[in-house]
Protein backbone atom coordinates (compact mmCIF):
# COMPACT_ATOMS: atom_id res chain seq x y z
CA UNK A 1 0.00 0.00 0.00
CA UNK A 2 1.31 3.43 -0.95
CA UNK A 3 1.78 6.03 1.76
CA UNK A 4 0.51 9.00 -0.25
CA UNK A 5 -3.11 9.97 -0.85
CA UNK A 6 -4.48 8.84 -4.21
CA UNK A 7 -7.13 10.92 -5.97
CA UNK A 8 -7.99 7.98 -8.23
CA UNK A 9 -8.98 5.77 -5.26
CA UNK A 10 -12.60 4.71 -5.60
CA UNK A 11 -13.48 2.35 -2.77
CA UNK A 12 -12.48 -0.76 -0.90
CA UNK A 13 -14.19 -3.36 1.26
CA UNK A 14 -11.24 -3.35 3.62
CA UNK A 15 -11.74 -1.05 6.62
CA UNK A 16 -8.01 -0.38 6.90
CA UNK A 17 -7.97 1.12 3.39
CA UNK A 18 -11.12 3.16 4.08
CA UNK A 19 -9.57 4.59 7.23
CA UNK A 20 -6.30 5.26 5.41
CA UNK A 21 -8.21 7.22 2.74
CA UNK A 22 -9.92 9.33 5.41
CA UNK A 23 -6.83 10.06 7.48
CA UNK A 24 -4.47 10.79 4.58
CA UNK A 25 -6.93 12.96 2.63
CA UNK A 26 -5.90 16.58 1.93
CA UNK A 27 -7.92 19.37 3.56
CA UNK A 28 -9.79 20.39 0.41
CA UNK A 29 -11.27 16.88 0.09
CA UNK A 30 -11.86 16.56 3.85
CA UNK A 31 -14.38 19.39 3.54
CA UNK A 32 -16.82 16.90 1.97
CA UNK A 33 -16.41 14.54 4.94
CA UNK A 34 -17.52 17.31 7.30
CA UNK A 35 -21.05 17.40 5.91
CA UNK A 36 -24.34 16.87 7.67
CA UNK A 37 -27.93 16.21 6.64
CA UNK A 38 -30.52 18.95 6.27
CA UNK A 39 -33.80 19.25 8.16
CA UNK A 40 -36.96 18.19 6.30
CA UNK A 41 -37.98 21.78 5.54
CA UNK A 42 -34.57 22.59 4.04
CA UNK A 43 -34.59 19.34 2.02
CA UNK A 44 -37.90 20.33 0.43
CA UNK A 45 -36.74 23.88 -0.19
CA UNK A 46 -33.33 23.14 -1.71
CA UNK A 47 -33.77 19.61 -3.10
CA UNK A 48 -30.59 18.35 -1.40
CA UNK A 49 -30.14 15.86 1.40
CA UNK A 50 -26.87 17.09 2.91
CA UNK A 51 -24.34 19.91 2.74
CA UNK A 52 -20.85 20.55 4.12
CA UNK A 53 -21.02 22.37 7.45
CA UNK A 54 -19.88 26.00 7.73
CA UNK A 55 -19.20 28.42 10.54
CA UNK A 56 -22.46 30.22 11.29
CA UNK A 57 -24.88 27.37 10.45
CA UNK A 58 -27.54 26.63 13.06
CA UNK A 59 -27.50 22.92 13.91
CA UNK A 60 -29.38 20.52 16.14
CA UNK A 61 -27.52 17.75 17.96
CA UNK A 62 -29.18 14.40 17.23
CA UNK A 63 -27.04 11.96 19.26
CA UNK A 64 -25.08 11.85 22.48
CA UNK A 65 -25.03 13.66 25.80
CA UNK A 66 -26.22 16.97 24.30
CA UNK A 67 -29.07 15.49 22.22
CA UNK A 68 -31.83 17.89 21.04
CA UNK A 69 -29.80 21.02 21.86
CA UNK A 70 -29.41 23.69 19.18
CA UNK A 71 -26.59 26.10 18.53
CA UNK A 72 -24.51 28.00 16.02
CA UNK A 73 -21.29 26.49 14.72
CA UNK A 74 -18.25 28.26 16.19
CA UNK A 75 -15.60 26.31 14.34
CA UNK A 76 -15.04 23.51 11.85
CA UNK A 77 -11.85 21.50 12.32
CA UNK A 78 -11.06 19.74 9.06
CA UNK A 79 -7.94 18.09 10.43
CA UNK A 80 -9.84 16.15 13.09
CA UNK A 81 -13.22 16.23 11.29
CA UNK A 82 -14.93 17.75 14.32
CA UNK A 83 -17.38 20.61 14.84
CA UNK A 84 -17.60 23.00 17.81
CA UNK A 85 -20.97 24.50 18.70
CA UNK A 86 -21.77 27.65 20.66
CA UNK A 87 -23.07 26.88 24.16
CA UNK A 88 -21.94 23.23 24.23
CA UNK A 89 -19.30 23.12 26.96
CA UNK A 90 -17.79 20.70 29.46
CA UNK A 91 -16.25 21.85 32.73
CA UNK A 92 -12.66 20.85 33.34
CA UNK A 93 -11.30 19.84 36.73
CA UNK A 94 -9.84 23.32 37.29
CA UNK A 95 -13.25 24.94 36.62
CA UNK A 96 -12.61 26.27 33.12
CA UNK A 97 -15.04 25.52 30.26
CA UNK A 98 -13.99 23.75 27.06
CA UNK A 99 -15.96 23.38 23.81
CA UNK A 100 -16.97 19.82 23.01
CA UNK A 101 -15.86 18.61 19.56
CA UNK A 102 -18.72 16.74 17.85
CA UNK A 103 -18.85 14.49 14.80
CA UNK A 104 -20.81 15.94 11.86
CA UNK A 105 -22.78 12.70 11.45
CA UNK A 106 -24.47 13.41 14.81
CA UNK A 107 -25.74 16.83 13.72
CA UNK A 108 -28.60 18.13 11.58
CA UNK A 109 -28.59 21.50 9.83
CA UNK A 110 -31.63 23.59 10.77
CA UNK A 111 -30.65 26.97 9.32
CA UNK A 112 -28.00 27.73 6.71
CA UNK A 113 -25.42 30.50 6.69
CA UNK A 114 -26.02 32.04 3.26
CA UNK A 115 -23.22 34.62 3.28
CA UNK A 116 -21.04 32.51 0.96
CA UNK A 117 -21.65 33.22 -2.75
CA UNK A 118 -20.51 29.78 -3.90
CA UNK A 119 -22.84 28.05 -1.47
CA UNK A 120 -25.76 30.18 -2.68
CA UNK A 121 -24.95 29.26 -6.27
CA UNK A 122 -25.01 25.53 -5.47
CA UNK A 123 -28.29 25.83 -3.57
CA UNK A 124 -30.03 27.87 -6.27
CA UNK A 125 -29.00 25.33 -8.91
CA UNK A 126 -30.71 22.50 -7.03
CA UNK A 127 -33.64 24.49 -5.64
CA UNK A 128 -36.92 22.65 -6.21
CA UNK A 129 -39.30 24.42 -8.55
CA UNK A 130 -43.07 24.00 -8.35
CA UNK A 131 -43.35 23.17 -12.06
CA UNK A 132 -41.23 20.06 -11.68
CA UNK A 133 -43.40 18.72 -8.87
CA UNK A 134 -46.53 19.04 -11.04
CA UNK A 135 -45.07 16.99 -13.90
CA UNK A 136 -44.22 14.17 -11.50
CA UNK A 137 -47.79 14.18 -10.22
CA UNK A 138 -49.19 13.83 -13.75
CA UNK A 139 -47.03 10.78 -14.45
CA UNK A 140 -48.29 9.13 -11.28
CA UNK A 141 -51.89 9.87 -12.32
CA UNK A 142 -51.34 8.21 -15.70
CA UNK A 143 -49.91 5.11 -14.06
CA UNK A 144 -52.83 5.05 -11.63
CA UNK A 145 -55.38 5.31 -14.45
CA UNK A 146 -54.10 2.09 -16.06
CA UNK A 147 -54.62 0.21 -12.82
CA UNK A 148 -58.16 1.54 -12.42
CA UNK A 149 -59.08 0.48 -16.00
CA UNK A 150 -57.83 -3.02 -15.29
CA UNK A 151 -59.81 -3.09 -12.04
CA UNK A 152 -62.98 -2.01 -13.86
CA UNK A 153 -62.67 -4.81 -16.42
CA UNK A 154 -61.93 -7.63 -13.98
CA UNK A 155 -63.69 -6.29 -10.92
CA UNK A 156 -60.66 -7.19 -8.78
CA UNK A 157 -57.28 -5.72 -7.98
CA UNK A 158 -54.52 -7.76 -9.62
CA UNK A 159 -50.83 -7.32 -9.70
CA UNK A 160 -49.08 -7.56 -13.07
CA UNK A 161 -47.38 -10.83 -12.09
CA UNK A 162 -50.70 -12.53 -11.35
CA UNK A 163 -52.15 -11.38 -14.66
CA UNK A 164 -49.08 -12.60 -16.57
CA UNK A 165 -49.34 -16.01 -14.89
CA UNK A 166 -53.02 -16.28 -15.83
CA UNK A 167 -52.23 -15.45 -19.45
CA UNK A 168 -49.49 -18.10 -19.57
CA UNK A 169 -51.82 -20.73 -18.05
CA UNK A 170 -54.59 -19.99 -20.55
CA UNK A 171 -52.10 -20.22 -23.44
CA UNK A 172 -50.87 -23.58 -22.16
CA UNK A 173 -54.43 -24.90 -21.95
CA UNK A 174 -55.10 -23.80 -25.54
CA UNK A 175 -51.91 -25.56 -26.63
CA UNK A 176 -53.01 -28.81 -24.88
CA UNK A 177 -56.43 -28.78 -26.61
CA UNK A 178 -54.90 -28.54 -30.10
Amino acid sequence: MKKEFSTSWKSSKQPRKQRKYLFNAPLHTRRKFVSSNLSKELRKKYGKRSLPLRKGDLVKIMRGKFRSKKGKIIGVKLKTQKIEIEGIHVKKQDGSKVNVPLKPSNLQIIELNLEDKKRNKVLKKNEVKEGKKETKGKKEEKAGSKETKREEKTGKKHSKKKIDKKIIKTEEKKGDKK
